[in-house]
């Protein structure tokens, strides 16, 4: 219950700046994730410290970026990451390695070497964990210039169930009208969208670029901060 407590100053935070769906998600993810450390202890009598480390970072990192996946958190560093997202745009992969990097140095103080090499192994570990689960929900936006616009937009629409928007456009040296698509597609989308466009025209241009925020209820978003 002292990990609860210590997060009640980042509820109040992330009450007022984040909204009331990750308030309540946050609670819900700290409240299980103390419940879990009081109650539930497995012993899978591992003697290799660096395979506990390893192990339980990639726990951790799942548990927490499938928090952070569907708008919550498990409090602590991973809380404080998107307070500071929402507030000053600053991302959530580097907010985490600096404070986590910080919490490293504090215990450097009390705890042995080895201690805070085998307590950063968990840390690095989780936080790649965590940053890969969220990353899979990532949007990318694409831009196509084709002139077999029609055949792309239709089979988009099909195959991967995307929403297409037409942009009017015109060629700068040729002056002549041209058709842009622009989509939002997820990461893992991305591989079949490029064999997509080039099935139909091997000239396309095509440009992808990362998205900030996504907000659409229906294309299954990012997290809603």
């Amino acid at each position: 219950m002292i990990y609860f407590l210590l997060n009640l100053p980042l509820f109040a935070l992330a009450w007022m700046v984040v909204g009331r769906r990750f308030f309540v998600y946050s609670i819900l993810g700290t409240a299980a994730l103390s419940v879990s450390l009081l109650f539930f202890h497995f012993d899978l009598h591992i003697e290799d410290r660096m395979l506990n480390a390893l192990l339980a970072g990639v726990i951790l990192g799942v548990g927490a970026g499938l928090c952070l996946k569907t708008s919550g958190s498990q409090g602590g560093t991973d809380m404080l990451s998107v307070v500071l997202l929402k507030r000053f745009s600053i991302k959530i992969g580097n907010t985490l390695m600096v404070l986590n990097g910080l919490v490293l140095l504090l215990i450097s103080v009390y705890y042995s070497i080895e201690a805070v090499l085998y307590t950063m192994i968990v840390v690095v570990s989780s936080k790649v964990i965590n940053l890969v689960v969220v990353g899979l929900s990532q949007r990318k936006a694409v831009f196509i210039i084709s002139r077999h616009w029609d055949d792309i937009s239709r089979e988009i629409l099909k195959d991967i169930r995307r929403g297409v928007t037409i942009i009017k456009g015109e060629g700068g040296y040729s002056r002549k009208e041209e058709k842009i698509l622009y989509t939002v597609v997820q990461l893992t989308e991305i591989g079949l969208l490029k064999r997509l466009v080039h099935g139909i025209d091997p000239d396309a241009f095509v440009v992808i670029s990362d998205t900030q925020e996504v907000i659409n209820y229906r294309i299954g978003n990012q997290p809603h901060w």
